[in-house]
């Protein structure tokens, strides 16, 4: 057939595909991208990541500007690296920025998406929003809670005298990694598991869970090598936890729909509820939302009330814990300022035991501090990364739709043209200084900012200030075995999370 094909078609053909092609490499030309490193064939620049991703993209960013342009694989990736260009994404252009890229393990976990903090943007993640800020995460709601906190805080108080009673040094690190997970439990199911039966067992699957979504797959960077998360049993394992938790969830909704509290060793899981205000769990109130209808105009099924469990576990654990580790550990590190904190809570408390909310919005200095530990060690050092809806100009470059949007808060936090002696630990700097980590300041966006901005940051900053309160009230504390401050092991884990690599331990001397 081909010798019948006229010639003249033949060229013609070949002339428009010169012409388009042609047409197409000038139009990318002619684009003003942001500065981009040299990228490997089929790696892009995924190579160049290093176990810290969150120091890496520093370095680089130091070199290439504070909007960069990756690839990951066949993934463009802006990074942002300047209070600057986070306003113009976060703010100016948060509509356009306000899907989230997610992995497909992320995906697999989350029950597809139907979660608060990865959901398309649209009505289904608006109506889910507004349940968390309003049903869930409220500040009526959080401080419905206060006796639950005062009562596990209470509990870690006395773990800690019995260590000092025997002089053996603290585990810190493990101790606010299970009163977090602690208080959460009881927040959203009315009982904890630390302790009783099937808990140890939760714990692992919690941490399972936690480093799952941490996880790298270069398949959703590179495709065609989806088939390693098959030979490495990354899938295997996304897929254990995935079912182990979603049958957990269903036993604790099944219990809550028909009324049946297990008992526990801890006294029976009905003393444990009756210790919110109103007797309700998270559980409780996302099972009234969908018996009342509550949440009319989009389907709120039984998938969904997993989806927000799983956000308040992945959101307020792992995230809350990190904040307290590394509060405590430059305390140890800077003994001065821990004195200066200690004389500020013992001044305002007195001799009283309990530490009322009214006694924490006074410490202006304690605040200072959690300002500065955030600032320098931002709970998700890259944020949760958001893509691009449509082609847009960020400080004047070109930006694609379907652009991965990576935001470098430990960058942020450490910039120069910022904060003076970034790298050091100066809470005074925030005395005199309105800037705060709400997502109103760009210069500190430890939970991000905008519509995607963390709902969950008045649940965590009220247990971080009151477990901080509550141990320098009550104890002096040391590092153990004659270590110096300047030795103290400062590194870091990997993970989407960045906890310390070796765990915390101190010694506690209890007050007179």
């Amino acid at each position: 057939m081909l010798q019948f094909f006229p010639v003249y078609v033949f060229a013609s053909v070949l002339f428009a595909i010169f012409v388009i092609k042609w047409s197409f490499a000038s139009s990318t030309t002619q684009k003003n991208l942001p500065p981009s490193p040299a990228k490997f064939p089929i790696l892009g620049n995924l190579h160049q990541l290093g176990l810290y991703p969150h120091r890496s993209l520093q370095s680089m960013a130091r070199r290439f500007g504070p909007l960069m342009l990756l690839h990951f694989g066949r993934v463009p990736v802006i990074v942002v690296s300047s209070a600057d260009a986070a306003r113009e994404i976060m703010k100016t252009h948060d509509l356009i920025f306000s899907n989230r890229s997610i992995s497909a393990i992320v995906e697999r976990l989350l029950y597809g998406r139907k979660d608060v903090s990865t959901a398309p943007y649209g009505e289904y993640w608006r109506q889910m929003r507004s349940i968390c800020v309003l049903q869930l995460l409220s500040n009526k709601r959080v401080q419905s809670f206060s006796k639950v906190r005062r009562e596990e805080i209470g509990l870690l108080i006395k773990n800690i005298e019995s260590s000092a009673s025997l002089s053996l040094p603290v585990n810190l690190s493990e101790m606010f990694s299970s009163l977090t997970s602690d208080i959460i439990c009881r927040a959203a199911f009315g009982r904890k598991y630390s302790g009783v039966e099937g808990g140890r067992k939760f714990e692992e699957l919690l941490s399972d869970m936690m480093k799952l979504l941490g996880s790298f797959s270069v398949g959703d960077f590179i495709p065609w090598l989806r088939w390693v998360n098959l030979v490495n049993g990354l899938d295997a394992r996304v897929e254990k936890v995935s079912k182990e938790f979603d049958k957990f969830l269903d036993e604790i909704i099944e219990e809550h729909f028909h009324g049946k509290k297990r008992q526990s060793d801890t006294g029976g899981c009905e003393s444990i509820v009756e210790s919110c205000e109103d007797g309700k769990d998270f559980v409780d109130v996302l099972l009234e939302i969908q018996k009342d209808n509550m949440a009319a105009g989009f389907s709120f099924d039984r998938i969904s009330i997993k989806a927000l469990i799983l956000d308040m576990f992945a959101g307020g654990t792992d995230t809350t814990y990190t904040v307290l580790e590394w509060v405590m550990t430059e305390l140890l590190r800077h003994p001065k300022i821990l004195k200066e904190v200690q004389n500020e809570v013992r001044r305002i408390v007195g001799g009283k035991q309990e530490i009322e909310q009214e006694d924490l919005d006074k410490m202006y200095y304690l605040k200072a501090v959690f300002k500065e530990t955030l600032r320098l060690y931002p709970p998700i050092p890259l944020l949760i990364p958001r893509e691009s809806s449509q082609d847009v100009k960020i400080k004047g470059y070109d930006i694609s739709a379907g652009t991965m949007v990576i935001t470098n808060a430990w960058t942020i936090g450490r910039d120069p043209t910022t904060w003076d002696e970034p790298n050091e630990f100066k809470p005074g700097r925030f005395l005199n200084n309105s800037i705060d980590y709400k997502g109103h300041d760009f210069e500190l966006i430890p939970f991000g900012a905008g519509r995607r901005g963390c709902p969950g940051i008045l649940f965590a900053m009220t247990t971080n200030e009151l477990v901080l309160a509550r141990l320098v009230h009550k104890f002096n504390w040391s590092l153990p075995g004659g270590v110096r401050a300047e030795d103290l092991d400062m590194n870091e884990c990997n993970g989407i999370a960045i906890h310390r690599k070796v765990p915390l331990l101190a010694v506690a001397i209890p007050t007179s």
